[in-house]
């Protein structure tokens, strides 16, 4: 990616959950969680931990996750978590695969450790992204278009700072081709998360008129007729 588009990019948060449930309406509660800080095209940071909350682990999620109620027993306390993860990623814009479970998990957690929610946790979905930008994708789950795109190896799929890592890669791509493909559009403006969440909702058919209008909305003088 031209370096003139990365060195304005900001600081962005990729964050996975692992829980004990489909979502904290149903009584879930997260079991472990990890935030992966991408800046300047590449990883800059990242933080994991399990997470203590006396939920208990059914072995369905157990075997998925190989998180067992022993090692949750002998983690930290999740509001504990929450305020360290909540300061690690102060001020970020956040990233997730499929973000309205991580944002509801998150949202959850946050209150429950009384955390004041930070104006800069606004999600963006890799999911919504690649949809619109790799229709050719055999799948939008993490592991087939980590394979899809050769994305680096990052662990044990479906735990927390493995799948973070995958979706932080994916991002970067997703920054790198959104760069290449609408290069003429952007005339150089970086990939930041303003206008990865203004792709996320546009109509698929019409990528290039959404780039075209987020461009001259936010730059008014730089842009493309």
């Amino acid at each position: 990616m031209n370096s003139s588009v990365l060195s304005r990019m900001q600081t962005i948060a990729v964050i996975d959950f692992e829980t004990s449930g489909l979502a904290p309406g149903g009584g879930g509660r997260a079991t472990e969680i990890a935030a992966v800080l991408v800046r300047d095209g590449r990883v800059v940071g990242n933080f994991q931990s399990l997470m203590k909350t006396g939920v208990w682990v059914p072995p369905f999620i157990e075997q998925l996750t190989g998180i067992s109620n022993q090692m949750l027993d002998e983690a930290p306390p999740a509001a504990e978590v929450m305020r360290e993860v909540a300061a690690f990623t102060q001020g970020c814009p956040i990233v997730a695969h499929n973000a309205p479970f991580d944002r509801g998990f998150w949202q959850a957690e946050l209150a429950l450790a009384g955390c004041e929610p930070d104006p800069a946790h606004e999600f963006a979905c890799t999911v919504l992204l690649a949809r619109r930008i790799y229709p050719e994708a055999p799948s939008c789950k993490l592991g087939q278009l980590a394979q899809f795109h050769r994305l680096p190896d990052s662990g044990r799929a479906h735990r927390a700072l493995a799948d973070a890592s995958t979706t932080a890669h994916l991002l970067l791509r997703i920054q790198q081709d959104v760069a290449r493909i609408f290069a003429a559009e952007l005339g150089g403006l970086p990939v930041d998360h303003a206008l990865l969440m203004h792709l996320q909702r546009a109509n698929k058919a019409a990528m290039k008129r959404a780039v075209q209008d987020f461009v001259r909305r936010r730059h008014p003088v730089q842009s493309t007729a």
